[in-house]
């Protein structure tokens, strides 16, 4: 028996730029199961990063529905989206997006701030977060003394703070050597099978979707190959 977490249907997505509309996608609809782990591939412009958006509620869709655990999440309120996304979607980025004044735990923490946990509470979710990721030593670091995959370790820490559903990363290691992208995406696999976090991963690296439980091919807004990760 599967367990549907995110259902979308006949999602569309255009902009319009003066008297020009670009279509992204028209009619797009695909499930995704709780903790499942998902590679979305595909050219450049097929609409990949967009429907990352479309899912952890960055963007609205011009047509058709997002459901997430039942909440249909395209027709909330930009405030009430702002505290389904806060405790339900951690994000994790090719560049980090990292504050360089602050030291790991202080960017980490920072999804915090906008919460009302106590001061004590937030330390200790701080050092959970870094304990996973192995970074705890490095808690007082700043950015500029981290190497590219401790900057996105520290991301990671970041997104898993909250105790989100669901991890959405956007080519988390399109700026990290061979070596530095397997430990990444090996963290993130241990993530998804340890701790159940649904993840949906954009990335153009057929090397990196091999760690995913699911490979989906975007191209020109539809859908063209689907099957499992080797």
């Amino acid at each position: 028996m599967t367990d549907t977490l995110y259902e979308l249907t006949d999602l569309s997505k255009c902009y319009t730029r003066g008297r020009e509309s670009l279509v992204i996608f028209e009619e797009l609809s695909m499930t995704i199961e709780r903790g499942d782990f998902i590679a979305i591939m595909g050219p450049s412009g097929s609409g990949k990063t967009t429907l990352l958006n479309l899912l952890g509620g960055i963007d609205r869709p011009s047509g058709g529905q997002v459901v997430c655990d039942g909440l249909r999440i395209d027709t909330l309120s930009q405030s009430r989206l702002a505290r389904w996304r806060a405790s339900h979607i951690g994000f994790i980025f090719q560049f980090y997006n990292l504050m360089p004044t602050l030291n790991a735990a202080q960017n980490v923490e920072l999804p915090l701030l906008l919460t009302r946990l106590s001061n004590k509470e937030r330390k200790r979710r701080v050092k959970t977060a870094l304990d996973v990721v192995k970074l705890n030593e490095r808690a007082k670091h700043r950015t500029r003394q981290l190497s590219g995959g401790q900057q996105q370790r520290v991301a990671i820490a970041r997104a898993l703070v909250a105790d989100p559903d669901v991890l959405l990363c956007d080519e988390p290691t399109g700026d990290l050597d061979r070596t530095t992208a397997d430990e990444i995406l090996q963290t993130l696999q241990l993530l998804n099978k340890q701790l159940g976090k649904t993840v949906v991963m954009v990335t153009h690296d057929p090397a990196a979707a091999k760690y995913a439980k699911r490979k989906l091919h975007l191209d020109k807004g539809r859908f063209v190959e689907q099957g499992e990760a080797s």
